[in-house]
């Protein structure tokens, strides 16, 4: 049988290395017997040829990531193990580089990386050592010192491209390995090494390598390890001796007692007490039949008289015995609830198995995690299919655990890190509102309605004030340009109830279903108010849902007007006169077959029109919904499923993306429009709540490749958000351009071509 190995080991203790040394040594002998089998023990040497505490983090860090890698990685052999432990502590280095103030010194090439790795593992008889950078390995075998090679010597970590070779060979008993520092051999030299090794067990010839190293003026990296190979005595137990007992010669014997006479005495009393018994049973029969004689004498008595029993007291009797019965029902019913209630309580077996699960899916979602976001992985960028399917058991095991009574406290964070590893793979970006209007306290307002008027401006409908303001976002001011009870032209305003903007003008719905056209005549929020004509607006009623306009001829100032009636079952479109002055002529209807449209929430028209009808987006075309479908959302669990009440875009035609405001989650989702697919979603960042009841809405393209933005407004404040993730600054990316909004819904901008 081949003799089993023990390794002798020799390392510098802390207090004995000088003060600016950045190495750190690393030594692993697995305790579990599959573990030692299977990766062996780990010897690690991490040189820096930057002295200090920083370079001393950054060998730390190299250090724990080998080791970690290593035993976690269970994909291959010893060989493979290695390779991809050490790439993964350089992509590590790498990230951390600047954290860690790593750089050039004297002591290395221009440009060249100072982290330095000897690595060696032993199992069974097998050697495996692998060196990168300014590191050195020997093997000392019958007084002969030899150098390992390494092929990426002036290579050191962190590097852009490294490939590591890992060197395997046989050992045997007697065979030394030093890991040791390139600056400790530039100071003493091999021979100075090669006679510790041969001369003195490990840890003396560690020690006496220290001592010349700073008798010779060394500082900085003196980090070395030296393993000696020793075979392990096996030492077998002897059996223990048992005595054997004579053989007894009285065996089958009576017992007899030592003491003179005592048999004799014992005997004695034995045949006294005998007599004793035998004598009490003759007493007590001859007494017994005494007491019979005496009874027998005795006169009898006579038998009782019959008694007739009354029927009031048999029916008494008879009510007691009912009373007992229902009594007793009662109390073995209350018994019985009592006994199922407390029985049904879960015994203690099955609280500490449900508890043994939770421990083992919460111990499950934390490796899962690990496999995801481990030391200088970030699987969401490298394997989106793999870190989804990985997140995704993370989550079901999460929720294992909370049903098995696992502790939120637990639960939260790591749930938390699985929740934002999803939503980065499912495209959710957070962006940054910016406050760009706050309304002052007095007088109150309760905004209800938004556009970006022709002018680029924000109008905002004030439902508290009956007013429709014009907000200057330069001077900070809202100046009102209508409001209830004001006389224009002869007529007078009533409440504003919906806003929308067509061309060059900003139309108002008032509460009288009469149709008033302001158009700005400069930047400081002046401009005439007229009463735009519409056939048959008096027979509209109270119970529109959503306005609209599609611009057909820019150049003219000539667009189309829409209404969404519930009472007709329509999407109602009315043509301009030739002059502009108002809609002389009867409606059209866009939809072919009438449809309940009660649940239209908002009117979007950019040469298609797009209505938010029960939650869900579709666009009419041609008078039907058909043609296209709002995609799924990838998220389905983690949110309930989106509700969309508010529709807005900033782009033409079947181009770019629609967007869809769904409260509950307080999310905007985009769309692409040309077949439906989900795009993106948005949520504000930094646990801002202003998307929770958003009032209205509108966007403003971006200009080439720059991201779109959106302006809401909530009851007292108008705000903006790029959408773009929130670590970037916010800043202006759209230009103004046409794009309104009926209040309460979106409604239309510009665009080539009717719908």
């Amino acid at each position: 049988m081949a003799p089993r190995f023990q390794m002798k080991l020799g390392v510098l203790a802390d207090r004995d290395r000088s003060a600016d040394s950045p190495d750190t040594t690393l030594v692993v002998e697995p305790t579990v017997g599959s573990r030692a089998r299977s990766k062996g023990q780990l010897y690690l040497l991490v040189t820096s040829m930057v002295p200090g505490p920083r370079a001393r983090e950054a060998t730390r860090l190299v250090a724990d990531v080998i080791r970690h890698e290593y035993y976690y990685d269970e994909s291959a052999g010893i060989r493979v193990c290695l390779i991809k432990a050490i790439l993964a502590a350089n992509k590590r280095l790498t990230h951390a580089r600047e954290r860690s103030a790593l750089g050039t010194t004297a002591g290395t090439q221009a440009g060249a990386a100072p982290i330095g790795v000897a690595i060696a593992v032993v199992r069974d008889h097998e050697l495996y050592v692998a060196t990168v950078g300014p590191a050195e390995a020997y093997l000392s075998r019958g007084a002969r010192l030899s150098t390992l090679p390494d092929p990426d010597r002036e290579r050191g970590l962190p590097t852009a491209d490294l490939e590591p070779d890992v060197w395997r060979g046989e050992i045997g008993v007697g065979d030394q390995l030093a890991l040791v520092s390139p600056n400790v051999m530039a100071r003493l030299g091999p021979d100075a090494l090669k006679d510790a090794l041969v001369t003195l067990h490990p840890q003396p010839a560690i020690e006496q390598l220290a001592q010349h190293f700073l008798a010779a003026g060394g500082s900085g990296s003196d980090g070395a390890l030296v393993i000696e190979v020793a075979e392990s005595s096996t030492i077998r137990a002897p059996r223990a001796l048992v005595a054997v007992k004579p053989p007894e010669p009285l065996a089958g014997a009576p017992d007899r007692s030592p003491i003179p006479l005592a048999d004799t005495v014992t005997d004695g009393v034995a045949a006294a007490q005998a007599g004793a018994r035998r004598a009490r049973r003759a007493a007590g029969g001859a007494l017994g039949r005494l007491v019979v004689r005496v009874q027998d004498a005795m006169p009898l008595r006579s038998p009782a008289p019959r008694r007739v029993t009354s029927m009031g007291a048999r029916r008494e009797m008879q009510r007691r015995g009912a009373v007992a019965i229902l009594v007793f029902v009662a109390v073995a019913g209350s018994l019985g609830l009592a006994v199922s209630f407390f029985g049904s309580r879960p015994s203690p077996g099955t609280v500490i198995a449900s508890a043994e699960v939770g421990v083992q899916a919460l111990n499950d979602a934390r490796k899962d995690i690990g496999r995801v976001f481990g030391p200088g992985i970030d699987l969401v960028a490298n394997d989106p299919k793999t870190a989804r399917d990985v997140l995704s058991d993370a989550l079901a095991k999460l929720d294992v655990a909370a049903k098995a009574g696992i502790s939120t406290a637990a639960i939260t964070p790591l749930r938390a890190t699985v929740v934002g590893g999803l939503d980065r793979l499912f495209g959710v970006v957070d962006v940054t509102p910016v406050v760009q209007f706050a309304f002052p306290a007095d007088p109150a307002v309760d905004l209800r309605g938004l556009v970006r008027g022709p002018d680029g401006a924000p109008y905002v409908l004030d439902a508290k004030t009956a007013s429709v303001y014009r907000i200057n976002l330069k001077d900070q001011q809202a100046v009102s340009i209508f409001r209830d009870g004001t006389k224009a032209k002869g007529l007078t305003e009533a409440p504003p109830v919906m806003i929308t903007v067509g061309g060059p003008d900003l139309l108002i719905l008032d509460a009288k279903s009469v149709l008033w056209r302001w158009r700005p005549a400069d930047a400081t929020g002046r401009g005439p108010t007229t009463r735009v004509v519409v056939a048959g607006s008096a027979e509209w009623g109270t119970d529109l849902v959503a306005i609209g306009t599609f611009v057909r001829d820019a150049g003219a100032g000539l667009y189309n007007f829409y209404i969404v009636d519930p009472s007709a079952q329509e999407i109602l479109a009315y043509a301009p006169a030739a002059d502009g002055a108002g809609f002389p002529g009867a409606p059209s209807k866009r939809l072919t077959t009438p449809r309940p449209v009660d649940k239209v929430t908002s009117l979007y028209i950019d040469g298609d029109i797009w209505i938010a009808d029960a939650g869900a987006i579709l666009r009419v075309i041609g008078g039907t919904t058909d043609g296209w479908q709002q995609g799924a959302l990838p998220d389905g669990a983690l949110r309930p499923a989106p509700v969309i009440t508010a529709i807005v875009s900033g782009s033409d035609r079947r181009a770019g993306r629609i967007y869809g405001y769904d409260p509950a989650n307080a999310r905007l989702i985009g769309y692409l429009k040309a077949n439906g697919s989900y795009a993106a979603q948005y949520r504000l960042g930094g646990g801002s709540t202003e998307w929770a009841a958003v009032r209205g809405w509108y966007v403003e393209p971006g200009i080439a490749d720059a991201p779109d933005a959106v302006a809401w407004i909530t009851e007292t404040g108008l705000f903006r958000a790029v959408l773009e993730p929130a670590t970037s600054a916010p800043g202006a990316s759209g230009s103004p351009g046409a794009a309104g909004s009926g209040s309460p819904a979106p409604a239309a901008s510009a665009a080539s071509a009717a719908p």
